[in-house]
C-alpha cells in the first residue's frame, strides 16, 4: 500500500494514495479519508476543546484523523477505534510517529460501546449512523457527536428508506436540511429516553453531504421527559407554502388556514433548538488561536448558526417570491423588518436564499410588497 503525507491543524498524517480519477476518490483507497469532512472535523476539535471531556472515543475511526487532531490539538485523552485490521495499523502508525500516547483499539464499536464508558463518543461512520446510536448513548457519559452521511433518506428522497433507519417520514421540499438534523436528534432521543437519558443539542449542522450534530447527554427521568416534550412535527401544505410547527407525539390532522388543504406531517422530530449559543459564543472567540485553513468558513458557520431563530422550517426566498408573483427585495431589508415587526427571522445556515421566521405568510407577504415598493420608487 502507497501513502502521501497530509495535513490538517497541526497535524500531519500518511494517508493511503487515493485514485483521482475514480467518481469518488476516498473509495478508492482502502482505508477510508475524505478532505471534504475537513470543516466537520475542525468544529469538533474547536468544541473539543472547549468541553475538555476526560476521555474521548473515536468510535469509527477509518484513518483516524478526527481522533489524532483531538489528541493533538487539544490534549485530552483518547481512544481511536477501528474494526478493519489496516485502518488499525496506519492509527498506531500515525500515532507513533505523532508521539501522541493515544489508545487504539481493533474492535467492533458496538461492542467497544457495550462494555466501556467514555466520557464522550463520536460515531462518524459511512452512511448511516443508525446501527450505532443504541450503544454509543449508552456508552457515552456525557456527550455524543454523530455524523450521519445518508442525507438521502433523512432528506425525504428516499423516503421508505427513511422510515426504516430513523421511523421518521421526511418530505424532499426546501427546508430539508433542517428536517434532516431534526429527524436525527428525534431518532436520538428516543433512543435515549428509554434509559431515562435526556439531550441538549450544543452545535448541529447540515452540509451538502453529510449532517453533523453534538449534543450532552443527562441522567434522570426528569431529564428525559423534558426531552420528549420537544419532540413533534411540521405540518406541511402541499398547495401553497403554508407550514407550522407541532409538538406532541401524535400529529393532530389539520387543514391549511391559507388554501384550504390537507395538511402533511413530516417527522417525528426535534423541535428544540438545535444550538447551545453561549457555546457557540465561545467557538467564535476560541477559532483564531487554532491553526485552522477554513477557519473563516467555520466561523462563518458557526456565527450564522447563533442567529439563527429555533424555527423547525425556514421559508425559500425564490419560492415564495414565486408564489406572491414578485421579485423579492434584498434578504436582508426583509429580516430587518420582520425584526422590527417583533417576529423573529434571520437566514440559515445551510442554503443562501432560506429565511428563517415565525412570522405569518401574511406579514411576511406584506413586507415582501413593502420593500418591492420602496425599490420600485427609487426606480432600481
Amino acid at each position: 500500500m502507497k501513502y502521501i503525507e497530509a495535513e490538517e491543524g497541526n497535524t500531519r498524517f500518511f494517508i493511503p494514495v487515493q485514485d483521482p480519477s475514480h467518481p469518488f476518490p476516498p473509495a478508492s483507497a482502502p482505508i477510508f479519508y475524505n478532505p471534504r469532512m475537513e470543516l466537520s472535523r475542525d468544529a469538533t476539535v474547536v468544541l473539543v476543546s472547549l468541553l475538555s471531556p476526560s476521555q474521548y472515543l473515536d468510535a469509527m475511526a477509518a484513518s483516524g484523523i478526527r481522533g489524532l487532531r483531538i489528541a493533538s490539538e487539544c490534549r485530552v485523552p483518547v481512544t481511536i477505534n477501528d474494526r478493519d485490521r489496516g485502518a488499525f495499523a496506519l492509527i498506531r502508525r500515525n500515532a507513533g510517529l505523532l508521539g501522541l500516547p493515544v489508545e487504539v483499539l481493533h474492535s467492533d464499536a458496538n461492542v467497544l460501546l457495550s462494555g466501556r464508558c467514555f466520557e464522550a463518543v463520536d460515531i462518524d461512520p459511512f452512511g448511516s449512523p443508525a446501527p450505532f446510536v443504541d450503544s454509543g448513548i449508552r456508552g457515552a457519559g456525557r456527550y455524543l457527536f454523530v455524523t450521519a452521511t445518508d442525507t438521502a433518506p433523512l432528506c425525504g428522497a428516499h423516503k421508505n428508506a427513511g422510515i426504516r433507519r430513523y421511523f421518521a417520514q421526511a418530505m424532499n421540499n426546501e427546508y430539508h436540511a433542517e428536517t434532516a438534523l431534526r429527524i436525527l436528534l428525534g431518532f436520538l432521543v428516543r433512543e435515549a429516553v428509554k434509559y431515562d437519558r435526556g439531550i441538549e443539542p450544543l452545535f448541529c449542522f447540515s452540509r451538502e453531504h453529510f449532517v453533523r450534530v453534538h449534543v450532552r447527554l443527562s441522567r434522570g427521568a426528569k431529564a428525559a421527559d423534558r426531552t420528549v416534550a420537544r419532540m413533534g412535527y411540521v405540518m406541511q401544505c402541499h398547495s401553497c407554502p403554508f407550514r407550522s410547527e407541532e409538538t406532541g407525539l401524535l400529529p393532530e390532522p389539520g387543514f391549511c388556514p391559507e388554501c384550504g388543504a390537507g395538511l402533511t406531517p413530516v417527522g417525528p422530530l426535534w423541535t428544540g433548538s438545535l444550538q447551545d449559543r453561549e457555546i457557540l459564543e465561545k467557538m467564535e472567540e476560541a477559532i483564531p488561536a487554532f491553526r485552522l485553513a477554513k477557519s473563516a468558513q467555520l466561523l462563518r458557520l458557526v456565527n450564522t448558526c447563533r442567529q439563527e431563530p429555533d424555527i423547525s422550517f425556514h421559508y425559500d426566498y425564490h419560492v415564495l417570491s414565486r408564489h406572491f408573483r414578485l421579485s423579492p427585495p434584498p434578504m436582508e431589508g426583509v429580516i430587518r423588518s420582520l425584526v422590527a415587526g417583533g417576529y423573529a427571522a434571520a437566514r440559515a445556515h445551510y442554503s443562501g436564499t432560506a429565511l428563517k421566521t415565525d412570522a405569518p405568510l401574511d406579514v411576511i407577504r406584506e413586507v415582501l410588497l413593502a420593500g418591492r415598493s420602496g425599490i420600485d420608487d427609487q426606480g432600481i
